[in-house]
C-alpha cells in the first residue's frame, strides 16, 4: 500500500533523528497534553505522533490499548498529514478517499472521524502530527480546533525544548573535551618547559613572567666534548652525526640527572651541566666529580672497531661566587656569570687517558672530594685575560 511523501522527506528525517525521540518512555508533559486534546475536542481517542520512514511511532496516547506504541506508515493516518502544514479533519472517514480504505477505518477499531495537526519546526519540517479521533462522524466547534492548534505549538515547545537540551549536551561534552585537551597540552607545554628550565625557575617564570637573578656561595661545573670531533664532522653525514650526538647526549641527561646536576646546554659537541644551583647544597663538587667518571664509560661519536673513550674534552669546575640568571622573551635563555670563558679554556681533551681536569677551586676547597677521589697535580694553565689556574686530573 502506498502513502504520501513530504517533498522535503530526507532532511525532514534527519530533523527526526536528530530528536533521539523515538522509541522513548512515556513522558508526562506530552501524556497531558494528549488527554487534554480528547477533553477539550470531546473525543475518546488522542495521540501525539513522530512519523519515521516506516512506521508511526506514539509519543503519548490517550484512549488507545497499553500494547499499540506504532503502525506502519502506509495505513496511518498521518501519513497524508504530515505532507502539508495546515490541520486536517476528516468528519467522515468512511467518506473521505483519503482515509476510507484504512485497515483502522474498514476494521476495527472501526474509526469514523479524525483531526490532525502536523508538528511543524520553523524551518518547515513536519515531524509528527497531533490527533483526536471518534468513533462517530462529528466536526469540531471553531473553539475546539483553535484549542488543538495551541496544544500542538506546546507540543513544538517541547521538542524545541529537548533539541536544545540535546545541543547543550553537545557543547557541554565538546567543551570537556577541549578542556582535556587544553590540560593535556598545559601538561605537555610544562614537561617541555621543565626540560628546558629547573623545575623552580620555570614555576617562578610561569607565574610572574621572569626570572630574578639568583646568587650563590659557589657551584661545580661540568663541561664535555669529543675528541677530535672537528674532523668527524667533515667526513659524516649532518644526519648521522646529529643522530648520534643525541644518543650520546641523551646518555649524559640520565648521567646528572641521576646524581642531581642541571643540564645548562649544549653547543656541537660541547655538554654542560651545573650542580649546586638551583638547589644549594655542599655535596655539589662530589655529584660532579661521580657524573664526570660516568661519562668515562661512554664512548663518543667515532666509528670503527678499535674505537677509544672519545669523551675527551671533560673538565669539572668549582666556582665561587656563582651567578645565574635569565634572559630574554623571546625563547628565553639562562645566563650562568663566572664560569662560561674559565671553564671554556682550560686546554686540550684527555679522555684517552680517562682522566678529566679540575680547577684549584676543586682542589683546594673540596675538601671531601681529596678523600673521595684521586687528584693529580698537572700544573698551572693560562686561560682568558692571563689568569693561571692551577689545574688537577681526576683519576678515580
Amino acid at each position: 500500500m502506498s502513502f504520501p511523501i513530504p517533498a522535503n522527506e530526507t532532511q525532514r528525517l534527519g530533523v527526526v533523528r536528530a530528536l533521539d525521540i523515538l522509541d522513548t518512555a512515556p513522558d508526562i508533559a506530552y501524556d497531558e497534553i494528549g488527554e487534554l486534546a480528547a477533553q477539550i475536542c470531546q473525543c475518546p481517542v488522542a495521540y501525539i505522533s513522530i512519523m519515521d520512514d516506516d512506521r508511526l511511532w506514539l509519543k503519548a496516547k490517550y484512549g488507545l490499548p497499553p500494547d499499540l506504541n506504532q503502525c506502519p506508515r502506509e495505513i496511518s493516518f498521518c501519513a497524508t498529514t504530515v505532507c502539508g502544514a495546515e490541520m486536517i479533519v476528516a468528519p467522515d472517514l468512511r467518506e473521505d478517499s483519503r482515509f476510507n480504505q484504512i485497515p483502522f477505518v474498514t476494521g476495527e477499531p472501526h474509526f469514523q472521524f479524525y483531526c490532525g495537526i502536523p508538528l511543524v519546526t520553523e524551518e518547515g519540517y513536519a515531524l509528527g502530527t497531533l490527533c483526536v479521533l471518534d468513533f462517530e462522524p462529528r466536526q469540531l466547534t471553531f473553539e475546539q480546533a483553535e484549542s488543538l492548534r495551541r496544544l500542538s505549538h506546546q507540543v513544538m515547545t517541547q521538542l524545541e525544548l529537548r533539541r536544545k537540551l540535546i545541543e547543550f549536551d553537545q557543547t557541554v561534552k565538546e567543551l570537556d573535551r577541549a578542556h582535556t585537551d587544553l590540560v593535556a597540552e598545559k601538561a605537555r607545554t610544562e614537561e617541555l618547559l621543565v626540560n628546558i628550565l629547573p623545575v623552580s625557575v620555570a614555576e617562578e617564570l610561569k607565574k610572574s613572567g621572569k626570572v630574578h637573578p639568583k646568587y650563590e656561595p659557589s657551584a661545580t661545573i661540568l663541561f664535555a666534548d669529543f675528541k677530535g670531533f672537528t674532523l668527524l664532522a667533515e667526513r659524516m653525514e649532518p644526519v648521522a652525526l646529529i643522530g648520534l650526538l643525541d644518543q650520546y647526549f641523551t646518555a649524559f641527561d640520565e648521567i646528572v640527572a641521576r646524581h642531581g646536576l642541571e643540564k645548562l646546554k649544549t653547543i656541537g659537541d660541547a655538554y654542560m651541566a651545573v650542580a649546586g644551583v638551583p638547589a644549594a647544597n655542599r655535596r655539589h663538587p662530589i655529584d660532579t666529580c661521580l657524573a664526570a667518571l660516568e661519562t668515562s664509560g661512554r664512548h663518543g661519536p667515532h666509528e670503527g672497531a678499535a674505537r677509544e673513550d672519545a669523551v675527551g674534552g671533560t673538565r669539572v669546575a668549582c666556582r665561587n661566587p656563582y651567578g645565574a640568571g635569565h634572559i630574554g622573551r623571546r625563547r628565553p635563555a639562562e645566563v650562568h656569570l663566572r664560569h662560561l670563558g674559565r671553564c671554556g679554556e682550560h686546554g686540550g681533551a684527555h679522555g684517552g687517558e680517562r682522566r678529566f681536569r679540575t680547577d684549584q677551586c676543586l682542589g683546594n676547597r673540596g675538601r671531601q672530594c681529596k678523600t673521595l677521589f684521586e687528584l693529580e697535580p698537572r700544573g698551572s694553565i693560562v686561560a682568558k685575560h692571563e689568569r693561571a689556574h692551577e689545574m688537577f686530573f681526576l683519576i678515580a
